[in-house]
């Protein structure tokens, strides 16, 4: 029995609209990162981009458990010494709502360039106005 693999001429891609109102971080993120992966797919390839692409609306009203509105710290360094920077997801919140989901979603796709070119299928928008209407997305529910 022969192992068979697709070409990158036959993978279909498909796009996905995600509500994510009221939406629990984490499960939102990782059902997000298996539809980018492709892992969903019967033909599903894991060193190439067969995932489809993910519309994510309303950003600002994913919820999170627990303390971690005022305990989950992100990290940046501009690389010169004490140039480490701090915020927790509630200033993160209202800053730029979008990063949360990205960041998460991005810890959750592989650590190479693949993960980089599939991240890019990832958009996500703050409120339900979007760009997307001509690609039709379908919904998805979670």
């Amino acid at each position: 029995m022969e192992t068979s693999s697709i070409r990158a001429s036959e993978i279909t891609r498909d796009w996905y609209l995600v509500d994510a109102e009221n939406q629990t971080l984490g499960r939102l993120a990782s059902k997000i990162a298996q539809i980018l992966r492709g892992k969903s797919k019967p033909y599903f390839t894991p060193h190439m981009d067969m995932g489809d692409f993910v519309v994510v609306i309303n950003a600002e009203k994913v919820k999170v458990t627990g303390n971690k509105e005022a305990d989950k710290t992100y990290f940046r360094h501009s690389g010169y010494p004490g140039g480490i920077t701090k915020l927790n997801l509630k200033k993160v919140r209202q800053i730029h709502p979008e990063k949360i989901i990205a960041n998460a979603v991005r810890g959750m796709l592989p650590h190479n360039r693949l993960g980089v070119k599939l991240l890019k299928h990832l958009k996500i928008y703050t409120t339900e106005v979007h760009p997307h209407e001509a690609q039709q997305p379908k919904p998805l529910a979670l």
